[in-house]
C-alpha cells in the first residue's frame, strides 16, 4: 500500500466516487441501494486508507467493499443472491474489478469506468427529476459529496437534504443505466451542463449566507466540467461551458477585501487575477467557438474572455461585449442574459439608454434584487443619487446573501444628502 496525505485520500475518493457508483449500477442495477453501498465504501476507506496507506489499486479496493456491502443488501432475496453470485463465479474478477488501462466500448478509446462517468451524469439529470433533486443527486453520486456537506451548500438541514436525495433515487428506481440514445442525447447533455452550471453558479456567487464566494462548490463544478470534456472532447456545448467557468473563476482573489467585502468588477486589483487560468479559458473558449454554431455558453466564454484580458477597466472591449450580447439574447430567453446586455448597452450607449433596456425587463429577472443593483447603479452613474438610493437599498432587502447586503446598503449610504 502506498502511504498518502489525507488530503491525496479525499481527492482519491472524490475521484473515484462516480467510476465505482457507474460500475455497480452497470452490474447490478438498484442505483439506490448501490449509492448507499458505495457511500459505505468511501467511509470506510476515508477510516482506513489515512493509517494504513492508500491501496495500489484504490477504485478496485473500492468497488470490491461496496459490492460486497451491495450483495449483503440484496440478500434477503434468495433467487437473487443465487444469481448475483452464479454471475460473479462465471466473471474473471480483473474484468469487474480493474479493468485495462484504456479498454473501453469498439471505437471509443476510453475505459469503461469513464463512460460510466458520463452514464451516471445523464442519470441523475433525468428529466423525471426537478432541478433542485438533478443538483443534490450530481453533487452525491458523481461529485462524491456527503449529504452533510450539500446541505450545507444549500443552507438547509441535513434531513432535508437527505429526504431530497432519497425521493430522487426512489424516481429513479428501475431506469436502465445506459447512454441515451441519439434522439435524446442532446436535450439530456444540456440538462448535465444546466446542473454544472447552476453548481458552479452557486459556488462563485452564493445566493444567501456569510459567504460570498463557495470555493468548495464552484471547484466541484469546474473538476467535473472537466471530466466531462474529457469524455465529449469535441463538443462545443462542453468546451464553452469550460472555459466560461475557468474564466470567471480567474477572477475570484479579487472579488473580496480584506473583510470579506464584495469588490465589483470595475474595482478590484487586477493584479490578484489567476493569469494562467486566463490562458487556459481564452484558449478553451477559441477551441469552443470553432467546435460548431456559437451556442449561449461559448458566447458568454467570449465575454469572460473580453473582460479577462482588459488590464483596466477603461480598457474593456464593450461594443464587442455588446454584440455577443446581442447574439446571445437571441438565443435564449435567460433574463440574466438580458440584463447583461443592459449593462453592456449602458457601457456603450450611457446610463440613460442603459436605465430604458433595465425598464423593459420589469417583471422578468428573478431574483428581482439583481436588477435593483443594476439599476442603482445606473442611476448613480445618471446623477440621480435619491433614486439611486433607494435602488440600492431595495437590492439589499432583497438579497439573502450577506456580503452583497453589505455592498448594497454602504453603497446607498454613500449616497445620503
Amino acid at each position: 500500500m502506498d502511504r498518502r496525505t489525507d488530503v491525496t485520500v479525499e481527492e482519491l475518493l472524490r475521484r473515484h466516487a462516480p467510476q465505482v457508483l457507474g460500475a455497480l449500477v452497470r452490474r447490478y442495477g438498484h442505483f439506490d441501494q448501490a449509492e448507499d453501498s458505495v457511500q459505505e465504501a468511501l467511509i470506510a476507506a476515508a477510516g482506513q486508507w489515512p493509517g494504513d496507506g492508500v491501496p495500489d489499486n484504490p477504485r478496485g479496493w473500492l468497488i470490491r467493499v461496496a459490492s460486497r456491502r451491495l450483495t449483503d443488501r440484496l440478500r434477503s432475496d434468495e433467487a437473487r443472491r443465487r444469481r448475483e453470485e452464479t454471475a460473479a463465479a462465471l466473471t474473471p474478477a480483473d474484468a469487474f474489478v480493474a479493468p485495462p488501462p484504456g479498454e473501453g466500448p469498439p471505437g471509443t478509446g476510453r475505459a469503461p469506468s469513464e463512460d460510466d462517468t458520463l452514464t451516471l451524469l445523464f442519470l441523475c439529470c433525468h428529466p423525471a427529476l426537478s432541478p433542485a433533486a438533478q443538483i443534490a443527486l450530481t453533487l452525491r453520486a458523481v461529485g462524491g459529496l456527503t449529504t452533510a456537506e450539500i446541505a450545507r451548500a444549500h443552507l438547509v438541514p441535513e434531513a432535508t437534504m437527505a429526504q431530497r436525495i432519497s425521493r430522487a433515487k426512489r424516481t429513479l428506481r428501475g431506469t436502465r443505466f445506459r447512454r441515451p440514445d441519439a434522439e435524446d442525447r442532446d436535450r439530456r447533455l444540456a440538462a448535465v451542463l444546466q446542473v454544472l452550471y447552476l453548481i458552479f453558479n452557486e459556488g462563485y456567487t452564493a445566493t444567501a449566507g456569510p459567504d460570498l464566494h463557495r470555493t468548495d462548490l464552484a471547484r466541484e463544478a469546474i473538476r467535473l466540467t472537466r471530466a466531462v470534456r474529457r469524455l465529449l472532447p469535441h463538443e462545443g456545448r462542453v468546451t464553452g461551458l469550460l472555459a466560461l467557468m475557468v474564466l470567471t473563476e480567474a477572477r475570484a482573489p479579487a472579488r473580496t477585501g480584506p473583510d470579506g467585502e464584495l469588490v465589483p468588477l470595475d474595482a478590484q486589483d487586477r493584479a490578484l487575477w489567476d493569469r494562467t487560468a486566463i490562458a487556459e479559458g481564452t484558449a478553451l473558449a477559441e477551441e469552443a467557438l470553432a467546435q460548431g454554431p456559437a451556442g449561449d455558453y461559448q458566447l458568454q466564454a467570449a465575454v469572460a474572455a473580453l473582460h479577462d484580458e482588459a488590464e483596466r477597466p477603461e480598457d474593456t472591449d464593450w461594443p464587442q461585449i455588446l454584440a455577443l450580447y446581442d447574439l446571445l439574447v437571441r438565443r435564449t430567453p435567460d433574463p440574466a442574459a438580458a440584463l447583461g446586455r443592459a449593462v453592456a448597452v449602458a457601457m456603450v450607449d450611457g446610463p440613460r439608454a442603459g436605465l430604458a433596456a433595465v425598464d423593459a425587463l420589469t417583471g422578468t429577472v428573478e431574483p428581482r434584487f439583481r436588477l435593483d443593483a443594476v439599476r442603482g447603479h445606473l442611476l448613480e452613474r445618471a446623477g440621480e443619487p435619491a433614486a439611486a438610493r433607494a435602488a440600492y437599498r431595495s437590492a439589499a432587502d432583497g438579497t439573502l446573501s450577506e456580503p452583497e447586503a453589505r455592498y448594497l446598503r454602504r453603497r446607498a449610504d454613500r449616497l445620503d444628502p
